[in-house]
């Protein structure tokens, strides 16, 4: 197996309103039938779709609440990291953490998406950020 991520899928209450919230943040998604949603992020895929057919789908048992998972969007500098949770809440999303130093050095805030899921909006200045927004360790 590679070392890489092709798809991140995250299970939302209403794939109409959580697809509401990313076009909100200016994102451009598509849908072959009205019950997934998917967005290319760079060289993979963010999917939505229904919690309970995720669960279904994974075999898993929902329990309810946060996954143990973050996502994280890197950015080029702490000015754009406030202007990226501005975005956020300006799109309905709820300001977790604003930005601040880091204590490994960085900058960074969270918002969380209107189904609960954390994003840490970042500026490392430990990693290269390219142009096509990939990130690269040094």
């Amino acid at each position: 197996m590679e070392q890489r991520v092709s798809l991140i899928t995250l299970g939302v209450s209403d794939v109409a309103r959580a697809r509401g919230f990313y076009e909100g943040l200016g994102w451009s998604g598509e849908s072959p039938d009205g019950e997934v949603v998917f967005f290319q992020v760079g060289g993979m895929i963010l999917a939505l779709w229904g919690r309970d057919k995720l669960a279904d789908d994974s075999v898993v048992e929902d329990a309810g609440g946060w996954g143990g998972v973050t996502l994280a969007y890197c950015v080029d500098s702490p000015a754009t990291v406030d202007a990226v949770l501005a975005e956020a809440a300006g799109a309905g999303a709820t300001i977790a953490r604003s930005g601040a130093r880091t204590f490994w050095g960085g900058y960074s805030g969270i918002f969380i998406d209107p189904d609960g899921h954390p994003w840490e909006v970042a500026h490392n200045p430990g990693w290269v950020l390219e142009g096509d927004g990939s990130v690269r360790l040094h």
